[in-house]
């Protein structure tokens, strides 16, 4: 099954931008089973070899969103899926507006202009073929056991009604030897969901949050399952309208926590953190694939000590 297979009818305009923005409703007729993985990117070339992989073996297709990316993200995602052989699971489409940042800039934006976070995640959403979703970050890696769950997951989900909690863990990457992995918090948010009309993505202070029906069930998965890949030599913070968007919010803690850390780490302070652990990756092999397939898996658990709540159901 291709994930572009169906022509996507158009029936909520944008207020602004180009007629074929429009996008239709989640759900509507023809959805077929299976699991449907939205990567939303804009300059993730350097990230896809450890994002990407796992998820076109894991799931029944991947539609890649790319947002403005200048450093050849389509190319290299186009190779990734041409490696595996599977190619024909990979759908990637272009969204040419500029997005608003997260915090204030996010919040003086209409939730229905083709450069509000709303619309462009429920545009990108509203591509899905299958019965299925899983919202996806181009610095999200699978771990060993990550991705093994997510194809357990992926072969059981069929039409059942129930939301995917995924846990990600911060790797903040200083080259390709050594990385800082964060275990003092984690954040555990909405990262699967069915594709059905009563599921959209709304508009929340400082970014967009997916709107579930009242009652409906949670599956989370356990720590370990997932990275999140931060690089110390780039400004990993160039999403939000600036650094005081999150200085004093409740809902901003776990980036309040990146924020500093990855300032601690950059100034030479990392054994000041708390639960941060500095990882050396054997030789000729890349710490992301290191902390993956081998230190996590083997870390004593339970990993995290210390977490934000998961969302309500």
């Amino acid at each position: 099954m291709h994930p572009g297979s169906t022509e996507v009818q158009s029936s909520v305009p944008p207020t602004d931008g180009l007629p074929r923005f429009g996008r239709s409703p989640f759900g509507g007729r023809g959805l077929q089973r299976g699991v449907t993985a939205v990567v939303r990117v804009k300059n993730e070339a350097h990230n896809l070899r450890f994002s990407l992989a796992p998820l076109l073996r894991a799931t029944d297709a991947v539609i890649l969103v790319d947002n403005q990316s200048s450093d050849g993200t389509a190319e290299v995602a186009h190779g990734v899926a041409a490696a595996l052989g599977l190619s024909d699971r990979l759908w990637i489409l272009d969204y040419p507006f500029a997005l608003s940042r997260c915090g204030p800039e996010h919040l003086l934006t209409p939730p229905d202009s083709v450069h509000s976070l709303v619309y462009f995640n429920n545009w990108a959403f509203s591509h899905v073929r299958t019965a299925y979703a899983l919202k996806w970050d181009g610095d999200m890696a699978l771990t060993a056991e990550g991705a093994a769950q997510i194809r357990d997951f992926c072969w059981q989900v069929g039409y059942t009604r129930v939301n995917l909690l995924l846990p990600r863990h911060p790797l903040y990457v200083e080259s390709e030897q050594v990385g800082y992995l964060d275990l003092g918090l984690h954040n555990v948010e909405h990262y699967g969901h069915p594709i059905l009309s009563s599921y959209s993505y709304v508009k929340a202070f400082e970014w967009e949050m997916l709107r579930v029906p009242q009652g409906s069930r949670n599956h989370a998965l356990p720590g370990g399952s997932c990275l999140e890949l931060k690089h110390l030599d780039e400004d990993e913070f160039a999403h939000w309208t600036d650094h005081e968007a999150f200085a004093t919010s409740s809902r901003t803690r776990r980036k309040r926590r990146e924020f500093a850390t990855f300032q601690a780490i950059k100034a030479g302070r990392w054994d000041a953190c708390d639960r941060l652990f500095r990882i050396e990756a054997p030789r000729g092999v890349h710490i992301v694939d290191h902390v993956a397939r081998e230190w996590l898996p083997r870390a004593a658990r339970p990993l995290v000590h210390d977490r934000e709540m998961p969302p309500r159901s």
